[in-house]
């Protein structure tokens, strides 16, 4: 599944690309620019946008009906019945290009050494070469994950 998400909706964005979905974002676009690439690249609208949901002819979408960020999250993961993600932490949550793995020893050239010193797998965006690692944040997503799919933490 595929999204794209209007520029009232980039946290929610940020956390689907988390989930491992392929999301598009961008903060400037026009509506008729947004709709165009929703159809040409087969990706469902997620907007809180009334009046472009009410446009002639739109009828791939979600419209969003909640401001906080976890409600959010709970409304695509209910009315989609997307299951577990097959594949967390996959992508990058800037870019949204799928991370390549990156070997420890590329990345000790660019981590902080105590990153270096307390992990060993890391990850890299091809796209703006971002570099990713199970650190402190890690362990907050998965248990956001375990409440919004009603099981216990994955690793």
């Amino acid at each position: 599944m595929k999204f794209i998400a209007d520029e009232m909706l980039g946290r929610l964005a940020k956390w689907l690309r988390i989930l491992g979905y392929d999301t598009a974002y961008f903060r400037d676009v026009r509506d008729s620019e947004l709709l165009r690439l929703s159809v040409l690249e087969k990706r469902l609208l997620l907007t809180r946008d009334t009046l472009l949901i009410r446009r002639r002819g739109i009828k791939n979408f979600l419209f969003i009906s909640c401001d906080q960020l976890f409600e959010q999250i709970k409304q695509v993961v209910r009315e989609l019945k997307i299951p577990y993600p097959a594949e967390p932490f996959s992508r990058c949550i800037i870019c949204n290009d799928v991370l390549e793995p990156y070997t420890k020893e590329e990345a000790c050239r660019a981590v902080p050494e105590y990153v270096c010193k307390t992990q060993d797998v890391f990850g890299k965006c091809p796209k703006c070469h971002k570099i990713y690692w199970k650190g402190t944040h890690y362990a907050r997503m998965e248990r956001i994950l375990g409440e919004l799919f009603g099981r216990g933490i994955k690793t």
